[in-house]
This record gives structure tokens, sequence and C-alpha cells, in this order.
């Protein structure tokens, strides 16, 4: 999955969770986001490792981890609890944290409900969920249409998708920043194929994006005024739609008690495009 990595499956406060890990230092977490899987990180994580051990789940209902059944299993709540239950099950109790997409909201959720375990968090190509749902831009909505079609109740998504996931998912690949299929690393998309193309993990992302509009949009609601006690990185495409649609630091701002932010050439999907330049932000960041 990832080389030099060991994999592992293991049941971990009740729920199958499916993780990568190798290197040896301090733990750094990394959370890959929609529609990917652990995999994502094959050509960073190595790097990383030399002065890390670090530490890849796949998100419950992705890849190989759990696919519970209620749409409340897949707030991001639950999935930073997940995060937070593998790293004690390995005896960190302190860990650092990067997120992509919805791993980076999963990093997000994890740094407001236990500031005590995160030492460090990079949250990547996002701006807040509650910023993002409240204030809807027309181009954001076009471009992310897909938060709202995997929303829908199921099993309709599931059956649409169904019929042909490869293009579903590859039309997501490419639809938030100019990125060519060319431009993934063959490996990963296969194992990225492999995951989607598994009814039980369609269901578990349509679920996932069922439960922002069901229960983390309340959640962060409830924590608006909230920020985050730990030094915080926002890295972001440089040519995607969220630096299109927004001051993508700008959103962050009022959230972190300090914060950093910068661009990396490509658009949403810049870890698997431009691993090299994300390695190097990471690496000067987690230090």
């Amino acid at each position: 999955m990832i080389p030099g990595f060991s994999d592992h499956r293991a049941e971990i406060g009740g729920t199958g969770i499916a993780w990568s890990i190798g290197g040896a230092g301090p733990p750094l977490a990394l959370l890959h986001g929609f529609p990917q899987t652990r995999a994502m990180w094959a050509r960073i994580a190595p790097e990383l490792a030399r002065s890390h051990t670090v530490v890849a789940p796949d998100l419950r209902g992705y890849g190989e981890s759990a696919k519970p059944g209620p749409v409340a299993a897949y707030s991001f709540r639950e999935m930073a609890g997940d995060l937070t239950a593998l790293m004690a099950h390995l005896g960190y109790d302190r860990f650092a944290v990067a997120g992509h997409d919805r791993g980076g909201r999963v990093a997000h959720r994890l740094a407001l409900d236990a500031p005590r375990s995160v030492t460090r968090l990079c949250v990547m190509d996002i701006v807040p969920t509650h910023t993002l749902l409240s204030d809807l831009h027309r181009d954001v909505a076009r471009a992310y249409y897909h938060w709202f079609f995997l929303a829908q109740p199921e099993p309709f998504p599931e059956r649409m998708i169904g019929r042909d996931p490869d293009h579903f998912f590859e039309a997501c690949l490419l639809g938030w920043g100019g990125a060519r299929l060319a431009d993934f690393d063959a490996a990963q998309l296969a194992a990225y194929r492999a995951a989607w193309r598994d009814p039980e993990v369609i269901r578990g992302m349509c679920n996932d994006y069922r439960a922002t509009l069901t229960h983390d949009f309340a959640d962060d609601a409830a924590d608006a005024e909230a920020r985050i006690a730990c030094p915080t990185l926002v890295l972001y495409g440089a040519d995607g739609v969220m630096a299109r649609a927004y001051d993508v630091a700008g959103t962050w701002a009022g959230k972190c008690r300090e914060v950093q932010a910068g661009a990396i050439p490509g658009g949403h999907f810049f870890p698997d495009t431009a691993p090299g330049a994300t390695t190097a932000a990471l690496k000067a960041f987690f230090g």
C-alpha cells in the first residue's frame, strides 16, 4: 500500500480500522480524502517517515476500514474518535496530524474535540465546513455538486454511481482543478479503483456526505467560536476551486490561534499530482 510500511487491520474501539505504519520518531497521522484511500500517501509518507513515525489509516467507510450502517456513524466526530483510539492503541496520546479533503475536516474536528492530543495540524484544500455550507457560492455549488448528490437518501446515489463507478469517481478526480488522469500515479489510481468499485465503499462514501448535512454542520455551528489551539498549516491548490472561490487562508484566520498558509501547484488533488511540493511543505512545518 505504502512502500516500506507495514499494513494492519484491527478492531479499534469497536470499529474495524485498516492502517499502514512506518518510520521512527514523533508520531504523525495522515488522513486521506474522497474518493481515495490511504494509498494517496504512497509518495509522501516514506519521506516523512525519515523523521517521524507515520500512521496512515483508511477512514471508516473508505478502503479497507469498516462500513457501519447508520449515517450518524460517519460524522467527522466519529471519524476523529477512530483516529484518537487508533493512536492510543499504538501508544500515542499526543501526535501531529495532516488531512486532505475529508481527512482535513476530520482533523479539524479532532483538534476541536481533543486539543490536548494534537500537537500540530495541517488541513489541505478545504475551507471550514460551516463556512462552505452557510455561505455557499454559486461557483462552489456547481463544482462541488457531489456534496448534495451523495447526500441524497439511499439507494439513489449508490445505484447511479454503481452503474459505472470509474466514470463517476474519475470525473471527481479531474473536475476540481484541471488535473489529467495521467497526473495520477498508476499504482495509486489502481488502489482507488479497487476500493470505489466495492458497493459497500460507495455506500460508505455517500454516508460520509449524508452525515455532513445531518450532523457535522450542527457540530460546527455549536463550535462556531472555537479556535484550534495548536499551530496550524493551511495548504491549498493554487489552481483549485477553493482558491478561486475563497481567500482560503482568511477563512481559517478566525478558527486558529496560530496559522500559516501556502499554495501548492495544481488543483484540489495536489498531494497526488504534486507530491514533491506537498512533501516539502509538510516537512518544513512538522520539522
